[in-house]
């Protein structure tokens, strides 16, 4: 097999170990006879599986005990929606846009009739290549929430500092850089997270939130009622039973290494070599403000549609798979997740410098 390295925004690289492990398992989980996937959700087996899950999770992010943890399913899009039902019955939404996910939220949150929407602060000013200041005199202390999200997948910008908001929870699309960054669970009423990225495959969507912000009114569904969800163990209906597995594998592979403070430390480190890259560059640099740029989403660009082109041609025949920018930035992008090598950014920045070389850089 050819080497191949994925820097899918999500789904998304997952660690070769935990492919293996689950490979091993795949046809008969602990002597059971069955696969994972065949498994009751009811079942003693899999009641230990995620059970497992949450006290890794739990460990690994130290959330305190008066936090709920659900496996949910509908992906962090179905949040958008859940949230406010959930959280802003009659009341304040606050809303921090900084990029094409904090927009969907927004929208989203709009479409329910009794919860006023609000933007406190946005950088659509500079096409949301910075993250915006959010005052705390521009907070209502009876708002619901204050929402962000803490890491713009297509637009490569991370909260690495979190606005004072207060008495009023915040509550955070945390998708892309769960598990990468440290972040303090006690600083959030809600964190949510599509599991694709940094957690496993497509199907899970993880969210953790404060005993006191669930149960406080009449939601249409029960499927969205965080209190449903929480008192029925995540198990009111079938869960995403085959992707909880792959997550709880994953969560061991992160305490293996060391946590998520070393996970922050080694995706530091490997994504300091592509920014570099880039800043040496005469050729290729990054749009977005170096004070706030990520260290799991790297959008860059060369300055020529033509040559971004080019670049990603090439990138493909060399084994760099989903190099290619969003349609609404352009250019390119590496997500570097938690799974990513380090080989892989070295490799990539080798063949920057050969690009570059053969197209006119003057390095």
């Amino acid at each position: 097999m050819k080497t191949v390295y994925n820097f899918s925004a999500g789904p998304a690289i997952l660690p070769k170990s935990v492919l293996e492990k689950a490979q091993s398992e795949l046809v008969n989980y602990q002597n059971s006879g069955m696969s994972v996937m065949e498994l009751s959700h009811r079942s003693s087996l899999f009641e230990t599986i995620i059970q497992k899950a949450e006290t890794l999770l739990r460990e690994l992010m130290n959330i305190p005990d008066n936090y709920k943890v659900l496996f949910l399913q509908g992906g962090a899009s179905l949040q958008f929606t859940m949230i406010p039902l959930n959280l802003a019955n009659n009341k304040k939404a606050l809303y921090v846009n900084t990029g094409s996910w904090s927009k969907k939220a927004i929208s989203e949150a709009k479409k329910i009739d009794n919860v006023e929407v609000e933007v406190i602060a946005s950088s659509e000013d500079k096409n949301f290549t910075y993250i915006p200041e959010v005052k705390r005199e521009d907070i209502p202390q009876d708002a619901a929430y204050v929402h962000i999200t803490t890491n713009n997948t297509i637009e490569g910008t991370t909260f690495y500092e979190l606005p004072d908001t207060g008495d009023v929870p915040l509550v955070a699309d945390m998708s892309s850089n769960i598990l990468s960054i440290n972040y303090n669970v006690a600083d959030f009423g809600l964190i949510y997270a599509g599991a694709q990225k940094n957690i496993g495959p497509a199907g899970l969507t993880v969210v953790i939130v404060r005993d006191d912000l669930i149960g406080q009114t009449d939601v249409l569904s029960a499927m969205l009622d965080y209190d449903i969800q929480a008192k029925n163990d995540s198990l009111y209906n079938t869960p995403p039973t085959f992707a909880i597995y792959m997550a709880e594998l994953v969560f061991e592979w992160i305490k293996e290494l060391g946590g998520v403070a070393q996970m922050e430390k080694l995706n530091t480190e490997k994504v300091q070599l592509l920014y570099d890259e880039i800043e040496q560059s005469d050729l290729f640099s990054s749009p977005v403000d170096p004070k706030f740029r990520s260290i799991n989403n790297i959008p860059f660009v060369t300055g020529s549609d033509e040559l971004d082109k080019k670049f990603n041609q090439e990138a493909v025949e060399e084994g760099f798979e989903n190099l290619k920018g969003h349609r609404s930035v352009g250019g390119m992008r590496a997500s570097l997740y938690n799974a990513f090598p380090k080989d892989g950014v070295e490799a990539l920045v080798a063949f920057m410098k050969k690009f570059e070389a053969e197209n006119g850089g003057n390095n």
